[in-house]
């Protein structure tokens, strides 16, 4: 019958089918074409970021000194400066944001994922939680500053630290919950086996079996966090001095960070503040970088 198998030509000279792709064949042409597509889609991508990459370095790279990390930002008709308040600001912020959310991401990822998983609250609380991954960061800003800000009178480190809380906390929750669910059922039947207790097997197998998901979650969602200007803008604004100044620590005050003071800064009709700007985008776009590399490292190292 015709068709039935391979002709002739198609076999080799010892009598079997040839292995040999022929670049003829429509399933060979079609894949190469999908093969190149993307191949194309992918460097095309691409170059909107390796162009902001390269005038990062090229203008931001030209600024950075030691001085950059330890000064505070000059006025408007000075030359020099830094924005070394910015870069603490930034660190406590997202610190603030990170220690509550975290808390709170994982416990509810333990309640979504081992104590309620096919109850009705704990696919409301995935539904919800699922909602916030997609919020809008200004309207973070706008909750955190009904929370805190009109409460407390004030700016503040701890209202941007909430309002980046609320951006963080549907992203640990999500990725806690799936990294909870990866670990085997078998360790955790022959853990029940050997009579241990609902909270033993959760804090003795399943927490230290998923800490690399979850850990690589929690750095996703500091990343994050860490690029955000529209909540801070609500909450903890911008302030041009050490938030330790004399020694003491004023956390109730506004508070610097990179991304409100790139936001200032761009604006400025002054060459040294549009220059600081370049140089502060490029130490933000570095710092989230090396969230996402330990993140990556995290998620492929095994525990």
């Amino acid at each position: 019958m015709s068709g039935s198998g391979p002709s002739i030509s198609e076999k080799s000279s010892n009598g079997y089918p040839s292995l040999d792709r022929s670049w003829l064949e429509p399933r060979t042409l079609l894949s190469t074409v999908f093969s190149v597509s993307t191949w194309v889609a992918a460097i095309v991508a691409s170059v909107p970021l390796f162009s902001v990459l390269y005038m990062l370095v090229v203008r931001g790279g030209s600024r950075l000194s030691l001085e950059l990390f330890t000064e505070l930002p000059p006025a408007g008709f000075e030359d020099g400066g830094g924005f070394g308040n910015a870069i603490v600001g930034t660190l406590v912020t997202v610190g603030i944001g990170a220690a509550i959310s975290i808390p709170l991401g994982v416990l509810s990822a333990i309640f979504l994922a081992e104590l309620g998983s096919h109850s009705k609250l704990a696919s409301a609380g995935r539904f919800c939680a699922k909602t916030l991954t997609g919020l809008p960061s200004i309207l973070a800003g706008v909750f955190a500053y009904a929370l805190v800000v009109l409460t407390t009178g004030t700016d503040s480190a701890p209202a941007g630290g909430v309002a980046l809380a609320l951006l963080m906390l549907p992203t640990v929750i999500l990725t806690a919950e799936e990294a909870m669910k990866m670990v085997p059922v078998n360790m955790k039947n022959a853990a029940y086996g050997m009579g241990c207790t609902k909270s033993q097997v959760i804090i003795q197998i399943v927490l230290p079996t998923a800490l690399s998901g979850i850990l690589t979650g929690v750095m996703l969602a500091v990343a994050r966090a860490a690029g955000e200007t529209a909540p801070l803008l609500f909450t903890a604004l911008f302030s041009n001095f050490w938030f330790f100044e004399g020694g003491q620590v004023e956390l109730m005050a506004p508070i610097a960070s990179l991304s409100v003071m790139i936001y200032n800064f761009s604006g400025m009709p002054f060459e040294n503040q549009i220059e600081l700007a370049w140089a502060a985008s490029l130490v933000l776009v570095l710092m989230v970088l090396a969230f996402n590399i330990i993140s990556h490292l995290i998620g492929h190292r095994k525990i």
